[in-house]
Formats: structure tokens, C-alpha cells, sequence
């Protein structure tokens, strides 16, 4: 799990858990064990979180069972209603998480192709 800003720039990363645990349960697990030491956002602001999570204060998930991916967007019709429109934002914004990890990538070739290893 991680938390980027819009500077792109990682704040928090919690690193360990097989990718079959559902995002829930890794955040649980890090506002608990890491407690205040877990990034809050600023009064007044808010935290993108992707559709494995659900909205709830300080945190704003994308509206479930409609078109949700800036690229769907793109090569599709534009967003129709309040919801739809909402959705197409929060995923523009949440590129920025998507660049971040493009840029660590580019970055450290080694990366790209990291080797699976049993636990």
C-alpha cells in the first residue's frame, strides 16, 4: 500500500502483504500498527482511494458499477450525471498515483521485471 501526494511523491508505504489480501485489510493493518504515524490529510481535505475501499471520512472511493477509468473516458462517450462526472475526476486525479509509480519505474529499471519468490 501506498500514499503519494500531488508533488508526486510517496508518504507512506506499507510493503509485505501478498497481493491476494484485499485492500481493506492492509489498511486496517497499517492505521493500526502504525497508528499515528499513518498519513492523515489536512483538515479539509481528502484522500483518493480506489475502488477496494470504502468511502468513509477522509477518504473519497470512486462511485461502484459505473465507467471509472480516465481511459474508458477517453475512448468512449464523456461522462453523463453528477456521479459519472464525479467518477472521471477522481480517476484524473488519481493518475497522479499512476505516474508516480511510472516515474520509480523508469527510474529503477529493475522493477519491471521483478522475480516472484514463495513466502
Amino acid at each position: 500500500m501506498c500514499v503519494c501526494d500531488f508533488d508526486m511523491r510517496f508518504t507512506f508505504v506499507l510493503a509485505g502483504w501478498p497481493g491476494s489480501v484485499h485492500d481493506m485489510r492492509v489498511f486496517n493493518d497499517a492505521r493500526s500498527r502504525f497508528g499515528d504515524m499513518f498519513p492523515k490529510p489536512p483538515p479539509n481535505k481528502f484522500y483518493l482511494v480506489d475502488s477496494g475501499y470504502p468511502n468513509r471520512p477522509d477518504y473519497l472511493a470512486p462511485y461502484k458499477g459505473l465507467t471509472y477509468h480516465f481511459q474508458e473516458y477517453r475512448d468512449g462517450t464523456m461522462p453523463r450525471g453528477k456521479k459519472e462526472h464525479y467518477n472521471f475526476t477522481h480517476s484524473s486525479l488519481r493518475n497522479v498515483i499512476e505516474r508516480c509509480f511510472g516515474v520509480l519505474k523508469n527510474k529503477w529499471r529493475i522493477l519491471f521485471h521483478l522475480p516472484s519468490y514463495p513466502q
